[in-house]
This record gives structure tokens, sequence and C-alpha cells, in this order.
């Protein structure tokens, strides 16, 4: 548990708390991203602790944005199923098209989707934005009974 809050919560405060130092100080500020999980807003069994770090990490951002503006801006990316080459296990041998079928976008995300994202809200195009919670999830999941529904030949 303490490495899973060390590594999702402890380590972005002090990347974040260096980051400032120097940014506080240069013309035009700067800008910190923090990248969040879907789990700070819905907890699935067995992760807790991750849930809590993100939950954490979601606070944490908001807090900072509160501090150190107007000179640093601090945001917060939700984001939801990445396909990546290290989780394709995870997926099992369907490569993740089950899971892609509960997302509306019907598809995970992509490394590009969210490096996107963030290169948005690191730029001058988002020069207002502060303490915001962008979703990078594709809509997010369909909730359980829509699916049922849909399976059991409903309208879904």
């Amino acid at each position: 548990m303490e490495k899973i809050v060390a590594l999702s919560l402890l380590t972005p405060f002090y990347v974040a708390q260096a980051a400032h130092r120097v940014m506080r100080t240069q013309e035009g500020g700067g800008s910190v991203v923090n990248i969040g999980s879907v789990s700070a807003h819905t907890p699935q069994p067995g992760t807790a602790a991750y849930t809590a770090a993100k939950a954490g990490l979601l606070a944490l951002t908001k807090a900072l944005a509160l501090e150190w503006a107007p000179t640093v801006r601090v945001n917060h990316i939700t984001t939801g199923l990445i396909r990546t080459e290290s989780a394709a296990s995870v997926y099992r041998a369907d490569g993740g098209a089950a899971v892609a079928g509960v997302i509306p976008m019907e598809r995970m995300a992509v490394p590009e989707d969210v490096a996107r994202a963030c290169l948005f809200l690191a730029s001058g195009l988002s020069g207002y934005v502060n303490g915001a919670d962008l979703p990078v999830h594709g809509g997010g999941e369909f909730p359980a009974r829509y699916l049922a529904a849909k399976a059991a030949g409903g309208p879904g």
C-alpha cells in the first residue's frame, strides 16, 4: 500500500514542488499536468490504495492550483483504459475488444490521446484553465444496467 501511495500521490507532489520552484521565477510562469485515473471517481474492487492515491492526486491538483495561481497553473487529466504494450496481457486473447465494447468511443485510449491532452493543458491555448480535471476516457463506461438490458435484448 505504501508503495502505491508513494508512486501515485507523493511522487507527483514532489515533482510538482520542484517544477514550481523553477516556474514561479520564470517569465510566463508554467503549467503542471497531473495524470490521474477514473479510479479517483469510480473505485473498483481490490483497488483501495490506488483509488485513494488517485483521489488524493485530484485533490492535490485543485489545492496547488489555488496556491500557485496566477503564476503556475495546475491541472489534472483523468485517464481511462489505455492500450499499451505492457498492459496487453490484461486484455486477454481478444486484445481488448470486449473491454472496448463498454466504452462509448468503442476503443481504448492510446498513449497519444493522453499526450495530446497534456500538450493542450501545457500550452497557451489553455492559459485560463487552472484546477481543471480533463477526462480523457472516451466517455467513461456504459453503466452495468445498460449493458445488462442490451445483452437481454432490451432497449439498452
